[in-house]
């Protein structure tokens, strides 16, 4: 059940991401993960700047958008793949891709990747409750619980990654 849901939303993430094999390795440089890194706390400051610039909120909102989506897109492949944030990307692209690599995920992964997940969305729903409401706490709050969540889970990918690189197919993403 729980590596179901999981499935669903990162399946659904991903096609939404349009993430091919070119893009998933892009990703994988760590410059692309440093630089989405920011990505919610400028989501949520665009979203907050409505109190300042009223509709014109939509500007900002929808530059981090973009960026969003076009972040794996523009930078290279990375000259090596041996950092963190390499290894969390090919953890993650393993999990989300497990049926296509025919790959059996040890169940304390899966677990622990819904938890995580679960954590994220619940400070994704404070932060969303914060900002609509303007009400400080919650915002800064939710926006803690979701990196959090996120940069634990980016963590268990790495694990994860580690745990089966030495199949044929992911040893050769270490260079």
């Amino acid at each position: 059940m729980v590596g179901k849901i999981l499935d669903t939303v990162l399946g659904k993430t991903s096609a939404a991401m349009r993430m091919s094999e070119d893009v998933w390795m892009r990703h994988a440089n760590p410059w692309s993960f440093a630089t989405r890194l920011p990505l919610l706390l400028l989501l949520t400051i665009a979203c907050w700047s409505r109190v300042w610039i009223g509709w014109y909120f939509i500007i900002p909102l929808a530059g981090v958008v973009a960026w969003a989506y076009l972040n794996p897109r523009v930078f290279p492949k990375p000259r090596s793949t041996r950092s963190w944030a390499s290894k969390g990307v090919f953890g993650e692209k393993i999990l989300v891709n497990r049926r296509v690599y025919c790959v059996e995920i040890p169940e304390h992964h899966v677990k622990v990747a819904f938890t995580l997940t679960v954590l994220s969305l619940a400070g994704a729903v404070a932060l969303v409750y914060g900002v609509v409401m303007l009400e400080p706490f919650s915002t800064v709050a939710g926006c803690c619980v979701s990196y959090l969540g996120k940069l634990w889970y980016v963590d268990r990918m790495v694990w994860l990654f580690e745990d089966l690189r030495d199949r044929p197919e992911f040893a050769k993403w270490v260079y």
